[in-house]
């Protein structure tokens, strides 16, 4: 064990094979109970996007802009309390806190179909305050191990794909059956409670991490008000830099995902469920390939910096994709899905890699959960600033060239700070001390 904490540690890499290599079967089980989980848990925060509520406002406001605003700063809150609450989380109450917050939400979204629409964007704020918790703990489950970046990639294509199906569920709900706009919500969510249910079991199964995996990628533990404090106060240069870019990874890849109806409209397109479904399924694809490679990079170094250049790849993307939008040479239905790649790969990267190599690379005691809650927060919070300081694409008179500007805009800044970041990580105290064989 590392008694320097926080200090690169070359013993922490190895280039042999390993005397006992990964277990694939539990892998794939891992994931698919990671995946279903958190696919179900959208079930409960996102259909309600899919509704137009163009017959109610809100203080002169347009009610569905009011609506997210509400449960964003819910969710806000929580991604706040999850900083201290996930992080400390005992692993032995993951499985009973992820059905108890979701339980919650649900009642939440009854309250919101039964209750005067005045109250609705509380409703929607409660909604959104135990949900932004639940990430953290099925996360805990997957990292510090060999094959985290697989499992996490399965478990982060959940937020792409599982977004645009629960839409066109949510959506079919209310053209192919008569739900109306308001029970919606709820009812998507109480089809998905049984799956849950079942699916939270088979994570709860999941066995820690061996010898070889706390070897490898260092031992995940709860981390403490002061195990927190010192993090950040080592890293403190290195972790603003990432959460930069994370922040402005949030505010575009939300803007994406909340005003999807708008932007498909300014496209073009008629309001069909499966748009959703087979442009985020197209994403999906693309992200858990390109990021869950990253397992075959056993030393942590070169994993790390690795990540990062693949942000810069991912908003590359994002650039091209707007230019030939521009060019008038990309079809609107590639143009979603090649932006979309290029948000969701370094968004996603950070899941999977950035903050998990980060902690093997330094040894550091604590987990993936107080960095992920430390940028989502900050993500989340500056969305929602943006939201209420000026209300976004639903009430702009022509969303897609506004949804374009400030892609545009934003990925420009996101590749500055990438930049930045590569320079320090990259520097002295990484290139220092180069990783060495493990005796075994």
């Amino acid at each position: 064990m590392d008694h320097d904490r926080g200090r690169f540690d070359p013993t922490a890499e190895t280039h042999g094979r390993d005397a006992t290599p990964p277990s694939h079967w539990l892998a794939t089980r891992a994931i698919v109970a990671a995946f279903g989980t958190y696919f179900c848990m959208y079930a409960f925060r996102k259909p309600f996007t899919a509704a137009t509520f163009e017959e109610l406002s809100f203080a002169g406001l347009g009610y569905k802009s009011v609506l997210i605003t509400a449960q964003l700063a819910g969710y806000t809150l929580s991604k706040f309390l999850g900083i201290s609450v996930v992080s400390a989380w005992p692993p032995r109450h993951r499985a009973a806190g992820i059905v108890g917050l979701i339980f919650v939400a649900e009642v939440s979204l009854l309250l919101f179909a039964v209750g005067p629409s005045a109250l609705g964007p509380l409703f929607l704020f409660c909604n959104g305050l135990p949900l932004g918790m639940v990430f953290g703990l099925v996360l805990a489950y997957l990292e510090g191990r060999r094959l985290t970046e697989a499992m996490t990639a399965g478990l982060c294509v959940s937020f792409i794909v599982s977004s645009g199906v629960v839409k066109s569920i949510g959506r079919s709900l209310i053209l192919d059956y008569g739900v109306e706009e308001r029970w919606m919500p709820f009812v998507t969510g109480l089809l998905f409670a049984i799956p849950l249910l079942v699916f939270v079991e088979l994570l709860h199964r999941t066995p820690p991490p061996d010898a070889t995996d706390v070897r490898l990628r260092h031992e995940r533990r709860p981390m403490t008000r002061k195990h927190r404090a010192d993090f950040f106060r080592r890293h403190r240069m290195g972790l603003t830099l990432l959460v930069s870019i994370y922040v402005l990874l949030t505010v575009i890849r939300s803007i994406r995902d909340d005003f999807a109806v708008e932007i498909w409209q300014g496209l073009g397109f008629t309001i069909q469920p499966s748009i959703y479904t087979w442009s985020e399924t197209a994403v999906m694809l693309g992200v858990i390939v390109v990021n869950g490679l990253a397992v075959r990079i056993i030393d942590n170094r070169k994993a790390f910096l690795t990540s990062l250049l693949l942000v810069v790849g991912g908003l590359t993307l994002v650039l091209s994709a707007v230019a030939g939008h521009g060019a008038g040479v990309l079809p609107p239905f590639a143009f979603m899905v090649l932006i979309g790649l290029g948000m969701y790969v370094p968004y996603v990267a950070f899941h999977t890699t950035v903050f998990e190599r980060l902690i093997a690379l330094f040894r550091e005691p604590g987990n993936i959960g107080y960095l992920m809650y430390l940028a989502d927060f900050a993500g989340y919070l500056t969305y929602a600033a943006l939201l209420m300081a000026k209300p976004l694409l639903a009430s702009r008179p022509d969303p897609l060239q506004t949804f374009i500007f400030v892609t545009a805009s934003v990925t420009l800044v996101a590749v500055l700070i990438v930049g930045m970041a590569l320079y320090h990580f990259s520097g002295e105290r990484l290139s220092a001390a180069r990783p060495r064989p493990i005796e075994t």
